[in-house]
């Protein structure tokens, strides 16, 4: 829940420092390329050394890049910037990217470990059922988190000072650490050891020859030419891309660009946050509409309805932000619920896009394209934040709001095109669906 809550509080309290995209822009589009560069050797030093203490460790790390997070947030509310130009310049702002960057990655090695490796391990490869209900309450937890997260934090902002709400946001991530480390060593206490890596493992391959400094550069580069090889022949590309190009969508979705553009709104920092729970309880809503959708339309017609319902009403609150009435409260109001009742359609094809790619790809390579896949989202996550870097004026935000549509409009297109044209591998690989 805190990692949830420092995701919101940190966008909010740099747009407070100066009314301008640009700060939040350029943090978010560096973190990308943290995660794009770092986060395949992260992952692989992380299969090399025991699983708790390498948790615990990142844990640690994170921890601390967030409590200097927080004291370069406050100092930098202390001077007064005149231009956001010079603000990037300041070495405080400097220092934050960068631990904002390591905060980032660490928060997605987290993730990683515990969503692909942690959750099959106690779940049981041989037990579907039971992994596939571990998934769901993972994605529940994960959202109920966010929904907490972002109405403490938005409520506290309406009630004290910002720095006030740092200081007790940094009290927090002091007090969580200890109580993580505990439960993970009790959760493998409980689980008799199944998260402790054989030490036999663990020493054959502290040094493995892949890592060694003289074919470092060569292996990783031939890991992401096989990487890129595999995902582009996969039989479910269409489906991949589609899911890929939602990540273009930076926008029209919670996250820094549209806290930062609301608070420059001036909206109350309460409503903010309820903006970013609802888009949440939204998406654990998401989670058992998704399954009834697929028992009545099959799995691809399921996600090709929630791709379109996501891109209809996202289509809608962009014609209500270009009809220049968002000074109004009515309006903006009505926009903020389009964006959130648009988030049941994404995260609905998030879930059956992940049964679409789970069903088409070899057991053998789901890692592998796995983990290209996530990196080719992150460079579309990127490219967005280029140009928000480069269009950082708030009132360009109905530019990056139109683009952001177009990708997902490109999705639902892609999507329904792939549908029309099934291929024999495609009815092979669904034939269980009867609405194929």
């Amino acid at each position: 829940m805190v990692e949830q809550l420092w995701n919101f509080a940190s966008p909010a309290a740099i747009a407070l420092i100066h009314p301008s995209l640009l700060p939040v822009a350029l943090m978010g589009f560096l973190a990308k390329l943290a995660v794009i560069g770092g986060g395949p050797l992260v992952g692989k030093l992380m299969d090399h050394f025991p699983r708790v203490p390498a948790y615990n460790c990142l844990n640690i790390v994170q921890t601390a890049a967030q409590l200097m997070s927080v004291g370069m947030i406050i100092h930098g509310h202390t001077v007064h910037p005149t231009s956001a130009s010079s603000l990037l310049f300041r070495p405080w702002f400097i220092v934050l990217v960068l631990v904002g960057a390591v905060e980032r990655l660490s928060g997605l090695a987290l993730g990683v470990a515990v969503e692909r490796d942690w959750v099959v391990l106690l779940a049981g490869t041989n037990r579907p059922v039971a992994l596939a209900q571990a998934n769901a309450v993972l994605s529940r937890i994960n959202l109920l988190c966010e929904i907490v997260g972002a109405a403490l934090f938005g409520i506290l902002l309406s009630k004290y000072e910002l720095v006030v709400c740092l200081k007790i946001a940094a009290g927090l991530m002091m007090g969580a650490l200890p109580i993580v480390v505990s439960l993970t060593w009790l959760t493998n206490k409980l689980s008799s050891g199944v998260l402790d890596r054989a030490v036999e493992t663990c020493l054959s391959c502290s040094f493995p020859s892949s890592l060694k400094s003289e074919n470092i550069v060569g292996v990783g580069l031939e890991a992401i030419k096989h990487g890129w090889f595999e995902y582009i022949r996969q039989p479910v590309l269409p489906a991949s891309i589609a899911y890929v190009l939602l990540y273009f969508n930076v926008v029209l979705a919670p996250g820094g660009l549209m806290t930062a553009f609301l608070t420059q709104q001036g909206l109350n920092p309460s409503i903010i946050g309820g903006f970013s729970g609802l888009c949440a309880f939204v998406g654990v809503a998401a989670t058992f509409v998704s399954a009834k959708m697929v028992k009545h339309l099959g799995i691809l017609k399921a996600g090709a309805a929630g791709l379109v319902f996501h891109a209809s009403l996202l289509t809608t609150a962009v014609a209500v932000y270009w009809s220049g009435c968002l000074s109004q409260q009515t309006p903006i109001f009505f926009f903020l619920a389009l964006v959130v009742l648009s988030r049941l359609g994404h995260m609905s094809y998030d879930v059956i896009g992940q049964q679409i790619l789970q069903t088409g790809i070899p057991a053998s390579k789901a890692n592998l394209i796995g983990t290209t896949e996530v990196s080719v989202a992150s460079l579309a996550e990127s490219i967005m934040l280029g140009v928000a870097i480069v269009v950082n004026d708030v009132s360009h935000f109905g530019f990056l709001a139109t683009l952001s549509l177009v990708s997902v409009v490109g999705a639902a297109c892609l999507y329904c095109r792939w549908l029309e044209n099934p291929t024999d591998t495609q009815r092979t690989l669904f034939s269980f669906s009867p609405h194929l």
